[in-house]
């Protein structure tokens, strides 16, 4: 069964900063994954995605502020997230992800706990 594992999340001012964490169980040189954020009443959303062999792709609302990457020797994913706004508020979650039509869909149903952003004004 996959697990995964995110850590780092903590209570920021605007305009700060906080790297992710993603332990994930598979590897994640040969999958794609991605960073997604829940807000309350919000659907999760796609922040982030990284492709075997480093490509990477952002949602606009990130774009020159986070940024992701990984370590395949630790299979873990990162997210580098700077100039954090009030709207960055929300638990963040990692999932491997596949293409699925024009749209990147998580592989598995399965969602590890999260780890919660703030972001004060």
């Amino acid at each position: 069964q996959v697990q995964l594992v995110e850590s780092g999340g903590g209570l920021v001012r605007a305009g700060g900063s906080l790297r992710l964490s993603c332990a994930a169980s598979g590897s994640i040189s040969t999958n794609a994954m991605g960073w997604y954020r829940q807000a309350p009443g919000n659907q999760r959303e796609l922040v982030a995605v990284i492709n075997p062999g480093t490509s990477t792709d952002y949602a606009d609302f990130v774009k020159g502020r986070f940024t992701i990457s990984g370590d395949n020797a630790k299979n873990t994913v990162y997210l580098q997230m700077n100039s954090l706004e009030p709207e960055d508020t929300a638990v963040y979650y990692c999932n491997f992800i596949f293409r699925c039509g024009r749209r990147w869909c998580n592989l598995y149903e399965y969602w590890g706990q999260g780890t919660q952003v703030t972001v004060s004004s």
